[in-house]
C-alpha cells in the first residue's frame, strides 16, 4: 500500500512517517503532454513543504524548474525559506568536472555567497556530509536526474545523505525527477554482495543494475536502512512509468561529461559494464557507451557475429575512432557502433551479454576483466565464477535474469506512479 501524507502546515514535516509522499491541499497538476519535476510541484505549491526550514541542497545543474532555472537559484530566492548550504556529487556542482575528486567552492546566488561543499572528496568517506556541515540545516533537500542504473553514483550519494540526515535527526525531502530510460524495465544482476556498499558508491543499493525507480521511490527503499525519521518525496506530476525521458516535455541535460544525451543513458546499464575490463567504451569518442572498441578488436568480425544474433532493437557496424581520452587515448581503435533501431525492445543487458561472448570467442587472450570492479558492477562473483568455469551464456542469462524477475515484484512497495 502507498502511504499518502496530506500535509497542512509546515508543521506537518516535523509529523511525517517516513517515506510519507507530498500531497498539496489543492493539487497540482501537469498541463496535456508536459510533466512537473518534484521543484516545479513545489514551486507551484508555494514552497509549503519549507517554510520557516534552514536547508542543506544536495544538487547540480541537472536541477532546474521546467523554466531552466537551476533549484538552488530557485531556493536561494523563496520567501520563508533559508538556502544555508549546498552539496554536489560526482563532477561537482556544474556537472563538468572529471577527476577523482572534487573541490568545495562557494556560488553567489540571491545576493549572497552559499558554500558548495563537495560529496566527491576522496573515497566512501569523502562522499559523506560532515557533521559539521550540518550545523544551523533542519532539512536536507535532494534534487538531482539520475539514469536509472545502479553504478552511476548520484543516488548513493542520497543514500549516504539520508544516512546522515538520520544520524543528526532532520529531515529529508526528494524532490522527484524522472528514470529517463522509463519505470517499467528492469534488467540485469541483482545486487547480494552485503560487504560491497561499503566498498564502492557503484554498488551500493541491492538491486539489479537496471532498477526502473526513480530517485524518490530509491529514497523509499533505502529508508530501511537509512532510518530517515521524517522522509518526504515531492511527487511529479504527469509522468508514467512507460515514458522515456524525451516523451516527458523536460529538456535533456547532459547528466555528467560522459552522458551527452538519452541513447547514451538507454546503452549505458549494459555497456557501462565494460569499464570494468581494458575495452574503451567509447568515452573520447563521438559515442560514449554507445561504441566499444580497443587496438587489437577484430571489429569486422565482432559486428558480422553480433548482427546474426538478431538482438532485438540494436544494429552493429564496425567503426574506427581515436578517443581523446580514458582506455586508449590517442591511439586508433577497431570498434562496433550500435544503433538503437527500438529502444522498447532493446535490452541493454543482452547487448552486454553478447559482446562478452564475442569477445571471449574472438580475443581471450587480448580481453581483460578487473575482477573487484567486476564484482562492483555486477553486485557478486557470480558472473567472475561463471565466466572462469565454462563460460556458459545460458548460466550467464540466468545470473541476469533472477534477481532481476524478483526484484520486479519485491520493489511494488516502494512504486509511487
Amino acid at each position: 500500500m502507498r502511504p499518502l501524507c496530506r500535509p497542512c502546515s509546515p508543521l506537518w514535516l516535523f509529523l511525517a512517517a517516513a517515506g510519507c509522499v507530498s500531497t498539496p491541499a489543492q493539487p497540482v497538476t501537469a498541463p496535456p503532454g508536459k510533466v512537473l519535476t518534484g521543484i516545479d510541484v513545489l514551486e507551484a505549491d508555494g514552497f509549503q513543504e519549507l517554510q520557516g526550514r534552514k536547508i542543506g541542497l544536495i544538487s547540480n545543474h541537472t536541477g532546474r524548474d521546467s523554466n531552466g532555472r537551476t533549484t538552488a537559484e530557485v531556493l536561494a530566492g523563496a520567501q520563508g525559506v533559508a538556502l544555508m548550504a549546498i552539496f554536489s556529487p560526482e563532477h561537482g556542482f556544474n556537472g563538468a568536472a572529471e577527476n577523482s575528486t572534487v573541490s568545495s567552492t562557494s556560488v553567489s546566488l540571491a545576493g549572497r555567497d552559499i558554500p558548495v561543499y563537495s560529496l566527491y572528496a576522496g573515497g566512501m568517506s569523502g562522499m559523506r556530509i560532515k557533521p559539521e556541515d550540518l550545523r544551523g540545516i533542519d532539512t536536507l533537500v535532494f534534487d538531482i536526474q539520475d539514469i536509472g542504473t545502479r553504478f552511476y553514483t548520484y543516488l548513493a550519494t542520497m543514500g549516504m545523505a539520508m544516512e546522515e540526515a538520520a544520524k543528526a535527526h532532520i529531515s529529508f525531502i526528494v524532490l522527484d525527477r524522472p528514470d529517463p530510460i522509463n519505470g517499467t524495465t528492469v534488467e540485469g544482476p541483482m545486487l547480494t554482495d552485503l560487504e560491497l556498499p561499503q566498498l564502492s558508491p557503484t554498488s551500493y543499493f541491492p538491486v539489479p543494475v537496471r532498477h526502473g525507480l526513480t530517485a524518490g521511490e530509491m529514497a523509499r527503499l533505502h529508508n530501511k536502512k537509512a532510518g530517515v525519521s521524517h522522509l518526504l518525496v515531492v511527487r511529479m506530476r504527469g509522468w508514467k512509468r512507460g515514458m522515456w525521458y524525451d516523451q516527458t516535455s523536460l529538456p535533456w541535460v547532459a547528466t555528467s561529461p560522459n552522458m551527452p544525451d538519452l541513447g547514451a543513458a538507454t546503452l549505458y546499464p549494459g555497456i557501462g559494464l565494460f569499464e570494468a575490463s581494458n575495452l574503451s567504451v567509447g568515452r573520447g569518442t563521438p559515442h560514449p557507451f554507445g561504441w566499444v572498441g580497443s587496438p587489437w578488436l577484430d571489429s569486422q568480425r565482432a559486428a558480422r557475429r553480433l548482427n546474426e544474433a538478431l538482438l532485438d532493437g540494436v544494429a552493429f557496424t564496425a567503426q574506427d575512432y581515436t578517443p581523446t581520452k580514458s582506455v586508449y587515448k590517442g591511439e586508433l581503435c577497431h570498434g562496433v557502433l550500435m544503433t538503437i533501431t527500438d529502444r522498447d525492445m532493446l535490452r541493454p543487458l543482452a547487448v552486454f551479454r553478447h559482446i562478452d561472448q564475442v569477445l571471449y570467442e574472438l580475443h581471450r587472450q587480448d580481453f581483460q576483466w578487473r575482477w573487484d570492479e567486476v564484482r562492483k558492477m555486477t553486485g557478486s562473483t557470480e558472473f567472475q565464477r561463471i565466466y572462469e568455469n565454462d563460460h556458459d551464456l545460458i548460466k550467464i542469462m540466468e545470473l541476469f535474469n533472477r534477481g532481476a524477475e524478483r526484484f520486479e515484484k519485491s520493489r511494488q512497495r516502494y512504486l509511487l506512479y
